[in-house]
Protein backbone atom coordinates (compact mmCIF):
# COMPACT_ATOMS: atom_id res chain seq x y z
CA UNK A 1 0.00 0.00 0.00
CA UNK A 2 1.09 3.58 -0.88
CA UNK A 3 1.71 6.00 2.09
CA UNK A 4 0.04 9.12 2.91
CA UNK A 5 3.90 10.88 2.46
CA UNK A 6 4.17 9.45 -0.80
CA UNK A 7 0.92 10.05 -2.13
CA UNK A 8 2.02 13.80 -0.72
CA UNK A 9 5.38 13.84 -2.42
CA UNK A 10 3.97 12.79 -5.89
CA UNK A 11 1.41 15.34 -5.79
CA UNK A 12 3.88 18.23 -4.98
CA UNK A 13 5.87 16.60 -7.42
CA UNK A 14 3.22 17.04 -10.30
CA UNK A 15 2.37 20.35 -9.37
CA UNK A 16 5.75 21.77 -9.66
CA UNK A 17 5.76 20.39 -13.16
CA UNK A 18 3.08 21.57 -13.93
CA UNK A 19 3.64 25.06 -12.85
CA UNK A 20 7.20 24.70 -14.48
CA UNK A 21 5.38 23.99 -18.02
CA UNK A 22 2.90 27.07 -17.89
CA UNK A 23 6.06 29.42 -16.96
CA UNK A 24 8.31 27.85 -19.15
CA UNK A 25 6.38 27.91 -22.07
CA UNK A 26 4.09 30.93 -22.53
CA UNK A 27 2.54 30.18 -25.79
CA UNK A 28 0.89 27.24 -25.17
CA UNK A 29 -2.77 27.63 -22.37
CA UNK A 30 -2.83 26.19 -19.23
CA UNK A 31 -5.78 23.38 -19.39
CA UNK A 32 -8.50 25.28 -17.98
CA UNK A 33 -12.33 23.78 -18.61
CA UNK A 34 -15.38 25.11 -17.30
CA UNK A 35 -16.68 23.08 -13.59
CA UNK A 36 -19.67 22.70 -11.95
CA UNK A 37 -19.89 23.26 -8.81
CA UNK A 38 -19.64 20.39 -5.78
CA UNK A 39 -22.54 21.22 -3.95
CA UNK A 40 -25.20 21.89 -7.34
CA UNK A 41 -27.05 25.12 -8.36
CA UNK A 42 -28.09 27.49 -5.35
CA UNK A 43 -31.90 27.36 -4.11
CA UNK A 44 -34.68 27.99 -6.60
CA UNK A 45 -37.00 28.32 -3.29
CA UNK A 46 -37.01 32.08 -3.57
CA UNK A 47 -37.99 31.60 -7.63
CA UNK A 48 -40.48 28.94 -7.00
CA UNK A 49 -42.28 30.22 -4.06
CA UNK A 50 -42.72 33.48 -6.68
CA UNK A 51 -43.86 32.06 -9.69
CA UNK A 52 -45.78 28.75 -7.82
CA UNK A 53 -49.54 30.80 -7.85
CA UNK A 54 -49.50 31.55 -11.41
CA UNK A 55 -49.14 27.53 -12.58
CA UNK A 56 -52.84 25.90 -12.28
CA UNK A 57 -54.25 22.62 -12.35
CA UNK A 58 -56.56 21.91 -15.09
CA UNK A 59 -59.61 19.68 -14.56
CA UNK A 60 -62.20 18.98 -17.14
CA UNK A 61 -65.36 16.23 -17.23
CA UNK A 62 -66.46 15.21 -20.30
CA UNK A 63 -69.93 13.25 -20.98
CA UNK A 64 -69.75 9.30 -22.27
CA UNK A 65 -72.89 7.49 -22.32
CA UNK A 66 -73.58 4.21 -21.67
CA UNK A 67 -70.57 1.25 -22.57
CA UNK A 68 -68.39 4.22 -23.73
CA UNK A 69 -67.32 4.82 -20.50
CA UNK A 70 -64.24 3.44 -19.22
CA UNK A 71 -65.14 -0.24 -17.32
CA UNK A 72 -68.53 -0.06 -17.86
CA UNK A 73 -70.06 -3.11 -18.21
CA UNK A 74 -73.08 -3.92 -20.75
CA UNK A 75 -76.42 -5.50 -19.81
CA UNK A 76 -76.68 -9.09 -19.91
CA UNK A 77 -79.30 -10.38 -22.68
CA UNK A 78 -82.09 -12.29 -20.56
CA UNK A 79 -84.67 -14.14 -21.85
CA UNK A 80 -87.77 -12.73 -22.14
CA UNK A 81 -90.46 -12.86 -19.22
CA UNK A 82 -87.14 -13.15 -17.15
CA UNK A 83 -88.25 -12.49 -13.07
CA UNK A 84 -84.59 -11.02 -12.53
CA UNK A 85 -85.36 -8.23 -15.99
CA UNK A 86 -86.40 -5.69 -12.86
CA UNK A 87 -83.17 -6.21 -10.87
CA UNK A 88 -81.01 -5.80 -13.80
CA UNK A 89 -83.14 -2.65 -15.59
CA UNK A 90 -82.54 -1.03 -12.27
CA UNK A 91 -79.27 -1.91 -11.90
CA UNK A 92 -77.61 -1.12 -14.91
CA UNK A 93 -80.05 1.28 -16.80
CA UNK A 94 -79.68 4.04 -13.65
CA UNK A 95 -76.22 3.34 -13.17
CA UNK A 96 -75.30 3.91 -16.94
CA UNK A 97 -74.32 0.46 -17.49
CA UNK A 98 -75.96 0.36 -20.95
CA UNK A 99 -75.86 2.46 -24.23
CA UNK A 100 -79.53 3.88 -22.87
CA UNK A 101 -79.15 4.63 -19.37
CA UNK A 102 -77.23 7.30 -17.68
CA UNK A 103 -74.79 9.55 -18.90
CA UNK A 104 -71.06 9.03 -16.97
CA UNK A 105 -68.48 11.70 -15.99
CA UNK A 106 -64.69 10.86 -17.35
CA UNK A 107 -62.41 13.11 -15.75
CA UNK A 108 -58.55 14.27 -16.36
CA UNK A 109 -56.28 16.59 -15.37
CA UNK A 110 -53.81 18.71 -16.42
CA UNK A 111 -51.56 21.85 -15.80
CA UNK A 112 -51.81 25.32 -17.49
CA UNK A 113 -50.71 29.13 -16.34
CA UNK A 114 -52.36 32.72 -16.33
CA UNK A 115 -50.40 35.20 -18.27
CA UNK A 116 -52.73 37.66 -17.54
CA UNK A 117 -54.15 38.33 -14.15
CA UNK A 118 -56.34 41.27 -14.95
CA UNK A 119 -57.82 39.56 -17.99
CA UNK A 120 -57.93 35.93 -16.28
CA UNK A 121 -56.37 34.16 -19.60
CA UNK A 122 -54.81 30.74 -18.82
CA UNK A 123 -52.88 28.90 -21.36
CA UNK A 124 -52.71 25.04 -21.47
CA UNK A 125 -51.92 22.49 -24.11
CA UNK A 126 -54.77 21.44 -26.36
CA UNK A 127 -54.99 17.76 -25.61
CA UNK A 128 -55.75 18.57 -21.99
CA UNK A 129 -58.72 20.00 -22.47
CA UNK A 130 -59.90 18.56 -26.06
CA UNK A 131 -63.94 17.39 -26.21
CA UNK A 132 -64.17 18.73 -22.39
CA UNK A 133 -67.82 19.63 -21.68
CA UNK A 134 -66.61 21.57 -18.37
CA UNK A 135 -63.20 23.24 -17.62
CA UNK A 136 -62.06 23.77 -14.48
CA UNK A 137 -58.96 26.15 -13.06
CA UNK A 138 -57.73 24.93 -9.71
CA UNK A 139 -55.16 27.59 -8.28
CA UNK A 140 -52.71 27.13 -5.09
CA UNK A 141 -54.96 29.16 -2.59
CA UNK A 142 -57.67 26.64 -3.59
CA UNK A 143 -60.00 28.20 -5.29
CA UNK A 144 -61.53 26.65 -8.18
CA UNK A 145 -62.77 28.85 -10.88
CA UNK A 146 -64.72 28.11 -14.06
CA UNK A 147 -63.18 28.42 -17.52
CA UNK A 148 -64.31 29.56 -20.58
CA UNK A 149 -62.46 28.13 -23.41
CA UNK A 150 -60.80 30.95 -25.88
CA UNK A 151 -59.67 29.53 -28.79
CA UNK A 152 -57.37 26.07 -29.76
CA UNK A 153 -54.45 25.30 -32.54
CA UNK A 154 -53.93 21.68 -32.81
CA UNK A 155 -50.59 22.40 -35.17
CA UNK A 156 -48.91 23.51 -31.91
CA UNK A 157 -50.95 21.76 -29.42
CA UNK A 158 -52.02 25.09 -27.78
CA UNK A 159 -55.14 26.41 -25.82
CA UNK A 160 -56.24 29.56 -24.45
CA UNK A 161 -58.94 29.68 -21.41
CA UNK A 162 -60.42 32.83 -19.47
CA UNK A 163 -61.41 32.87 -15.94
CA UNK A 164 -63.38 35.38 -14.41
CA UNK A 165 -61.28 36.74 -11.37
CA UNK A 166 -64.51 37.45 -9.31
CA UNK A 167 -62.28 39.98 -6.86
CA UNK A 168 -59.74 36.62 -6.90
CA UNK A 169 -56.22 38.09 -7.57
CA UNK A 170 -54.23 36.24 -9.82
CA UNK A 171 -50.69 35.96 -10.30
CA UNK A 172 -49.45 36.12 -13.97
CA UNK A 173 -46.28 35.21 -15.23
CA UNK A 174 -44.78 36.47 -18.53
CA UNK A 175 -43.14 34.44 -21.95
CA UNK A 176 -39.26 34.82 -21.98
CA UNK A 177 -37.08 34.30 -25.53
CA UNK A 178 -36.71 30.62 -26.30
CA UNK A 179 -34.27 31.20 -28.51
CA UNK A 180 -31.26 32.77 -25.59
CA UNK A 181 -31.73 29.37 -24.02
CA UNK A 182 -28.79 27.03 -24.60
CA UNK A 183 -27.79 23.57 -24.17
CA UNK A 184 -27.13 23.33 -20.32
CA UNK A 185 -28.93 26.33 -19.08
CA UNK A 186 -30.96 25.67 -15.95
CA UNK A 187 -34.90 25.53 -16.37
CA UNK A 188 -37.68 24.55 -13.80
CA UNK A 189 -41.10 23.10 -14.46
CA UNK A 190 -43.93 23.62 -11.86
CA UNK A 191 -47.33 21.46 -12.76
CA UNK A 192 -49.88 18.91 -11.53
CA UNK A 193 -47.81 15.36 -12.06
CA UNK A 194 -51.02 12.71 -11.18
CA UNK A 195 -52.95 15.24 -9.64
CA UNK A 196 -50.18 16.44 -6.95
CA UNK A 197 -50.49 20.26 -7.73
CA UNK A 198 -47.61 22.65 -6.91
CA UNK A 199 -45.06 20.32 -8.13
CA UNK A 200 -41.41 21.94 -8.91
CA UNK A 201 -38.56 20.04 -10.49
CA UNK A 202 -35.59 21.33 -11.75
CA UNK A 203 -33.33 20.18 -15.24
CA UNK A 204 -31.45 21.40 -17.70
CA UNK A 205 -32.18 22.35 -21.31
CA UNK A 206 -31.24 18.67 -22.78
CA UNK A 207 -31.08 19.72 -26.65
CA UNK A 208 -33.21 22.18 -28.98
CA UNK A 209 -34.77 22.12 -32.30
CA UNK A 210 -36.28 18.93 -31.83
CA UNK A 211 -38.63 17.29 -33.95
CA UNK A 212 -40.64 14.06 -32.48
CA UNK A 213 -43.13 14.47 -35.45
CA UNK A 214 -45.94 15.39 -33.72
CA UNK A 215 -47.35 18.28 -35.89
CA UNK A 216 -45.81 20.48 -38.96
CA UNK A 217 -43.84 23.12 -36.58
CA UNK A 218 -41.92 20.49 -34.39
CA UNK A 219 -39.39 22.66 -32.42
CA UNK A 220 -39.39 21.28 -29.27
CA UNK A 221 -37.38 22.18 -26.32
CA UNK A 222 -35.28 19.00 -24.46
CA UNK A 223 -35.47 18.94 -20.44
CA UNK A 224 -34.19 16.36 -17.84
CA UNK A 225 -36.24 18.34 -15.44
CA UNK A 226 -39.00 15.89 -14.48
CA UNK A 227 -42.14 15.85 -16.25
CA UNK A 228 -45.30 12.97 -15.70
CA UNK A 229 -48.50 13.04 -16.76
CA UNK A 230 -50.63 15.98 -15.44
CA UNK A 231 -47.94 18.27 -16.48
CA UNK A 232 -49.16 18.74 -19.60
CA UNK A 233 -49.99 22.59 -20.51
CA UNK A 234 -47.45 23.83 -17.47
CA UNK A 235 -44.83 26.10 -18.19
CA UNK A 236 -41.30 25.71 -18.43
CA UNK A 237 -38.93 28.34 -16.69
CA UNK A 238 -35.85 29.99 -17.33
CA UNK A 239 -33.48 31.16 -14.16
CA UNK A 240 -35.42 34.59 -14.46
CA UNK A 241 -38.96 32.96 -14.50
CA UNK A 242 -39.95 33.49 -17.53
CA UNK A 243 -41.73 31.01 -19.18
CA UNK A 244 -39.33 29.64 -22.00
CA UNK A 245 -41.61 26.68 -22.67
CA UNK A 246 -45.00 24.36 -22.11
CA UNK A 247 -44.69 21.13 -21.38
CA UNK A 248 -46.01 18.98 -23.88
CA UNK A 249 -44.91 15.34 -23.98
CA UNK A 250 -42.32 12.93 -22.83
CA UNK A 251 -40.83 9.56 -23.85
CA UNK A 252 -41.34 6.91 -21.50
CA UNK A 253 -42.06 3.14 -21.77
CA UNK A 254 -43.47 3.01 -18.33
CA UNK A 255 -45.47 6.44 -18.44
CA UNK A 256 -43.50 7.70 -15.67
CA UNK A 257 -40.08 10.77 -16.27
CA UNK A 258 -37.43 9.22 -17.61
CA UNK A 259 -35.48 12.37 -18.15
CA UNK A 260 -36.41 12.99 -21.53
CA UNK A 261 -39.51 15.72 -21.17
CA UNK A 262 -40.28 18.10 -24.42
CA UNK A 263 -42.01 21.70 -24.59
CA UNK A 264 -43.11 24.09 -26.98
CA UNK A 265 -40.74 26.80 -27.29
CA UNK A 266 -42.20 30.48 -26.21
CA UNK A 267 -40.98 31.73 -29.81
CA UNK A 268 -43.58 29.31 -30.93
CA UNK A 269 -46.30 29.56 -28.42
CA UNK A 270 -46.40 33.38 -28.07
CA UNK A 271 -47.53 34.11 -31.40
CA UNK A 272 -49.97 31.33 -31.07
CA UNK A 273 -51.71 32.80 -27.60
CA UNK A 274 -51.82 36.11 -29.45
CA UNK A 275 -53.89 34.83 -32.09
CA UNK A 276 -56.09 33.00 -30.34
CA UNK A 277 -56.38 36.01 -27.68
CA UNK A 278 -57.30 38.30 -30.42
CA UNK A 279 -59.31 36.38 -33.10
CA UNK A 280 -60.57 33.06 -31.31
CA UNK A 281 -58.27 30.98 -34.34
CA UNK A 282 -54.96 31.31 -35.28
CA UNK A 283 -53.87 33.34 -38.66
CA UNK A 284 -50.71 31.97 -40.28
CA UNK A 285 -48.99 33.13 -43.08
CA UNK A 286 -49.21 31.15 -46.46
CA UNK A 287 -46.90 30.25 -49.20
CA UNK A 288 -48.40 27.91 -51.29
CA UNK A 289 -45.91 25.51 -52.51
CA UNK A 290 -45.26 21.88 -52.01
CA UNK A 291 -41.55 20.77 -50.58
CA UNK A 292 -39.43 18.10 -49.86
CA UNK A 293 -35.69 17.31 -48.42
CA UNK A 294 -32.61 18.95 -50.34
CA UNK A 295 -30.50 15.52 -50.07
CA UNK A 296 -27.06 14.86 -51.08
CA UNK A 297 -28.25 13.88 -54.69
CA UNK A 298 -30.76 16.53 -55.31
CA UNK A 299 -28.08 19.05 -54.22
CA UNK A 300 -25.43 17.81 -56.48
CA UNK A 301 -28.25 17.55 -59.45
CA UNK A 302 -28.48 20.88 -59.20
CA UNK A 303 -24.98 21.81 -58.75
CA UNK A 304 -25.31 23.68 -55.81
CA UNK A 305 -22.17 23.13 -53.16
CA UNK A 306 -24.13 21.60 -49.77
CA UNK A 307 -27.76 19.99 -49.13
CA UNK A 308 -29.79 22.95 -48.03
CA UNK A 309 -32.99 24.48 -48.02
CA UNK A 310 -36.29 23.18 -49.05
CA UNK A 311 -36.98 21.84 -52.33
CA UNK A 312 -40.27 22.94 -54.19
CA UNK A 313 -42.42 19.82 -55.71
CA UNK A 314 -45.64 21.53 -56.59
CA UNK A 315 -47.09 25.33 -56.53
CA UNK A 316 -50.26 25.38 -55.30
CA UNK A 317 -53.16 26.94 -58.16
CA UNK A 318 -54.49 30.33 -56.82
CA UNK A 319 -51.85 30.63 -54.67
CA UNK A 320 -49.47 33.40 -53.52
CA UNK A 321 -46.59 32.22 -55.93
CA UNK A 322 -49.04 30.96 -58.44
CA UNK A 323 -48.00 34.06 -60.81
CA UNK A 324 -44.26 31.70 -61.59
CA UNK A 325 -42.68 33.99 -58.58
CA UNK A 326 -41.41 30.63 -57.25
CA UNK A 327 -41.44 27.65 -59.88
CA UNK A 328 -41.26 23.81 -59.01
CA UNK A 329 -37.74 23.07 -58.77
CA UNK A 330 -36.17 26.29 -56.89
CA UNK A 331 -34.73 25.57 -54.13
CA UNK A 332 -35.52 27.68 -51.03
CA UNK A 333 -33.00 28.84 -49.00
CA UNK A 334 -33.88 32.27 -47.34
CA UNK A 335 -37.18 33.36 -46.03
CA UNK A 336 -37.43 36.74 -45.44
CA UNK A 337 -34.00 37.30 -43.60
CA UNK A 338 -34.28 33.86 -41.86
CA UNK A 339 -31.63 30.55 -43.61
CA UNK A 340 -33.63 27.86 -44.39
CA UNK A 341 -31.27 25.03 -43.52
CA UNK A 342 -33.56 22.16 -43.64
CA UNK A 343 -37.13 21.92 -44.92
CA UNK A 344 -38.66 21.22 -41.78
CA UNK A 345 -37.62 25.31 -41.45
CA UNK A 346 -39.45 26.55 -44.01
CA UNK A 347 -43.76 25.75 -42.63
CA UNK A 348 -42.63 27.15 -39.75
CA UNK A 349 -40.94 30.70 -40.95
CA UNK A 350 -43.45 31.14 -43.14
CA UNK A 351 -46.61 30.22 -40.29
CA UNK A 352 -45.08 33.06 -37.78
CA UNK A 353 -45.33 36.42 -40.52
CA UNK A 354 -48.26 37.79 -40.88
CA UNK A 355 -50.80 37.28 -43.81
CA UNK A 356 -50.88 39.73 -46.20
CA UNK A 357 -46.92 40.45 -45.48
CA UNK A 358 -44.71 41.40 -48.76
CA UNK A 359 -41.33 39.26 -48.06
CA UNK A 360 -37.92 38.92 -50.16
CA UNK A 361 -37.47 35.15 -50.87
CA UNK A 362 -34.15 33.70 -51.94
CA UNK A 363 -34.28 30.62 -53.85
CA UNK A 364 -31.80 28.87 -55.90
CA UNK A 365 -32.94 28.44 -59.85
CA UNK A 366 -30.95 26.28 -62.38
CA UNK A 367 -27.89 26.99 -60.13
CA UNK A 368 -28.32 30.33 -59.63
CA UNK A 369 -29.71 32.41 -56.82
CA UNK A 370 -31.90 35.32 -57.02
CA UNK A 371 -35.16 36.89 -54.84
CA UNK A 372 -38.09 37.42 -55.17
CA UNK A 373 -40.36 39.07 -53.73
CA UNK A 374 -43.65 37.26 -51.81
CA UNK A 375 -46.89 38.65 -50.93
CA UNK A 376 -48.24 36.21 -48.17
CA UNK A 377 -51.40 34.43 -48.29
CA UNK A 378 -53.45 33.10 -45.41
CA UNK A 379 -52.69 29.27 -44.31
CA UNK A 380 -56.55 28.39 -43.22
CA UNK A 381 -57.65 29.64 -46.73
CA UNK A 382 -54.95 27.87 -48.05
CA UNK A 383 -55.70 24.06 -47.03
CA UNK A 384 -59.13 24.54 -48.53
CA UNK A 385 -57.37 25.31 -51.86
CA UNK A 386 -55.07 22.51 -51.64
CA UNK A 387 -57.92 20.02 -50.08
CA UNK A 388 -59.91 20.95 -53.60
CA UNK A 389 -57.00 21.09 -55.94
CA UNK A 390 -55.91 17.58 -54.44
CA UNK A 391 -59.50 16.28 -55.21
CA UNK A 392 -59.61 17.17 -58.86
CA UNK A 393 -58.92 13.60 -60.73
CA UNK A 394 -60.80 14.68 -64.24
CA UNK A 395 -59.76 12.07 -66.94
CA UNK A 396 -60.00 12.08 -70.55
CA UNK A 397 -59.93 14.08 -73.28
CA UNK A 398 -63.23 13.06 -75.79
CA UNK A 399 -62.81 10.18 -78.06
CA UNK A 400 -59.48 11.81 -80.04
CA UNK A 401 -57.53 9.14 -82.46
CA UNK A 402 -55.07 7.67 -80.86
CA UNK A 403 -51.39 8.35 -82.13
CA UNK A 404 -48.50 5.09 -81.99
CA UNK A 405 -46.87 4.88 -78.99
CA UNK A 406 -43.22 5.08 -78.96
CA UNK A 407 -41.06 3.68 -75.89
CA UNK A 408 -38.10 4.32 -74.82
CA UNK A 409 -35.44 2.07 -72.07
CA UNK A 410 -33.57 4.18 -69.38
CA UNK A 411 -32.25 3.67 -65.87
CA UNK A 412 -34.24 0.81 -65.82
CA UNK A 413 -37.55 2.59 -67.47
CA UNK A 414 -40.05 2.10 -69.61
CA UNK A 415 -41.16 5.17 -70.92
CA UNK A 416 -43.70 6.07 -73.57
CA UNK A 417 -45.64 8.97 -74.98
CA UNK A 418 -48.49 10.52 -72.49
CA UNK A 419 -51.50 10.31 -74.58
CA UNK A 420 -55.05 9.27 -74.76
CA UNK A 421 -54.30 5.57 -74.48
CA UNK A 422 -52.13 5.89 -72.08
CA UNK A 423 -54.22 8.46 -69.84
CA UNK A 424 -56.69 6.41 -69.72
CA UNK A 425 -54.76 2.99 -69.30
CA UNK A 426 -52.89 4.39 -65.62
CA UNK A 427 -55.77 6.80 -64.95
CA UNK A 428 -53.94 10.04 -65.46
CA UNK A 429 -55.24 13.52 -65.15
CA UNK A 430 -56.22 15.44 -68.43
CA UNK A 431 -53.60 18.40 -66.90
CA UNK A 432 -51.01 16.59 -66.18
CA UNK A 433 -48.36 16.56 -68.85
CA UNK A 434 -44.66 14.77 -69.53
CA UNK A 435 -43.81 11.30 -70.41
CA UNK A 436 -45.37 8.49 -68.30
CA UNK A 437 -43.24 5.96 -67.13
CA UNK A 438 -45.60 2.40 -68.04
CA UNK A 439 -42.95 -0.19 -66.73
CA UNK A 440 -39.82 -0.09 -63.98
CA UNK A 441 -37.48 -3.29 -64.05
CA UNK A 442 -36.94 -4.95 -60.67
CA UNK A 443 -34.04 -4.28 -58.83
CA UNK A 444 -33.16 -1.31 -60.77
CA UNK A 445 -31.54 2.40 -60.04
CA UNK A 446 -36.01 3.72 -60.35
CA UNK A 447 -37.21 1.12 -58.34
CA UNK A 448 -34.82 1.63 -55.65
CA UNK A 449 -36.43 5.31 -55.19
CA UNK A 450 -39.93 3.82 -55.26
CA UNK A 451 -40.76 4.98 -58.56
CA UNK A 452 -44.32 3.48 -59.89
CA UNK A 453 -45.66 2.22 -63.47
CA UNK A 454 -47.83 5.17 -64.48
CA UNK A 455 -46.08 8.36 -62.44
CA UNK A 456 -44.95 11.25 -65.32
CA UNK A 457 -41.98 12.20 -65.83
CA UNK A 458 -42.14 16.13 -66.23
CA UNK A 459 -38.93 17.42 -65.92
CA UNK A 460 -35.32 16.50 -66.05
CA UNK A 461 -32.64 18.14 -64.23
CA UNK A 462 -34.95 21.31 -64.48
CA UNK A 463 -35.80 20.76 -68.19
CA UNK A 464 -38.95 19.59 -69.48
CA UNK A 465 -39.49 16.97 -71.37
CA UNK A 466 -42.50 16.04 -73.72
CA UNK A 467 -41.83 12.63 -75.94
CA UNK A 468 -39.08 9.33 -75.06
CA UNK A 469 -36.42 11.10 -77.01
CA UNK A 470 -36.39 13.84 -74.69
CA UNK A 471 -35.85 11.81 -71.94
CA UNK A 472 -33.16 10.13 -73.66
CA UNK A 473 -31.60 13.13 -75.05
CA UNK A 474 -31.31 14.75 -71.54
CA UNK A 475 -29.82 11.96 -69.82
CA UNK A 476 -26.90 11.73 -72.06
CA UNK A 477 -26.40 15.60 -71.74
CA UNK A 478 -26.22 14.84 -68.47
CA UNK A 479 -23.66 11.84 -68.69
CA UNK A 480 -21.56 13.81 -70.76
CA UNK A 481 -21.33 17.03 -68.27
CA UNK A 482 -20.00 14.10 -65.70
CA UNK A 483 -23.74 14.46 -63.33
CA UNK A 484 -23.76 11.39 -61.09
CA UNK A 485 -27.62 11.49 -60.44
CA UNK A 486 -30.74 12.59 -62.67
CA UNK A 487 -32.83 14.51 -60.92
CA UNK A 488 -36.36 14.03 -62.11
CA UNK A 489 -39.73 15.70 -61.29
CA UNK A 490 -42.35 13.23 -61.50
CA UNK A 491 -45.86 13.86 -61.15
CA UNK A 492 -48.70 11.15 -60.19
CA UNK A 493 -52.02 10.46 -61.68
CA UNK A 494 -53.30 13.40 -60.21
CA UNK A 495 -50.99 15.88 -61.24
CA UNK A 496 -48.94 15.67 -57.66
CA UNK A 497 -45.43 16.39 -57.88
CA UNK A 498 -42.26 15.12 -56.70
CA UNK A 499 -38.49 14.72 -57.15
CA UNK A 500 -36.59 11.71 -57.66
CA UNK A 501 -32.74 11.28 -58.24
CA UNK A 502 -31.48 8.38 -59.43
CA UNK A 503 -28.10 7.05 -60.14
CA UNK A 504 -26.73 6.84 -63.72
CA UNK A 505 -23.71 4.83 -63.42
Amino acid sequence: MISDTLLRAARRTFLAGATAFVVGIVAVPSFVTPTIASDGPPSVADLAEHLLGAVVNISTSQTVKGTEGPGAVPMPQLPEGSPFQDFFDDFFKNRGGDKGGTAQKVQSLGSGFVIDAEQGIVVTNNHVIADADDIEVNFSDGITLKAKLIGTDTKTDVAVLKVEPKGHKLTAVKFGDSTKMRVGDWVMAIGNPFGLGGTVTVGIVSARNRDINSGPYDDFIQTDAAINRGNSGGPLFNAQGEVIGINTAIISPSGGSIGIGFSIPSQLAAGVVDQLRQFGETRRGWLGVRIQPVTDDIAESLGMATAKGALVAGVIKGGPVDNGSVQAGDVIIKFDGKDIHEMRDLPRVVAESPVGKAVDVIIVRKGVEQTVKVTLGRLEDGEKLASSENGNTDQGNGDKATPPVSTASVLGMTVGELNDQTRQKFGIAADVSGVVITDVAKDSAAAERGIQPGEVITEIAQESVGTPKDVMDRIGALKEQGRKNALLMLASKTGELRFVTIRMD
